[in-house]
């Protein structure tokens, strides 16, 4: 397989880009973050750490002091359990879609 269609199909695409999508909304609203880096690396001569389709979808603050390939983790601190509140927004949404 060569092509890029064949590796991964349109469908299959679009339904990971839809669910990068609602995951960087979810840490928007959830962790109060007033940006969101999606970054993706294909292939070695990207810096790739993986070799599989896989997306970083990192929550940026204008103080948090790292650029958008982090080589450590943010200094802005949120407050509770960020697992838990993307979490929650993701759940709301969810029952949104029903």
């Amino acid at each position: 397989m060569t092509g890029r269609n064949e590796l991964w199909p349109c469908a299959v695409l679009a339904e990971t880009t839809a669910l990068v999508q609602r995951l960087a909304d979810a840490m928007r609203f959830g962790l109060i973050a007033t940006g969101v880096n999606i970054l993706s690396a294909s292939g070695p001569g990207s810096e790739q750490s993986v070799s599989h389709l896989h997306f970083h979808v990192v929550p940026r603050w204008v103080d948090g002091g790292f650029s958008t390939w982090p080589a450590g983790r943010s200094q802005h601190r949120v407050s509770g359990d960020p697992a838990a509140r993307i979490s929650d927004v993701l759940a709301v949404d969810a029952q949104g879609r029903s």
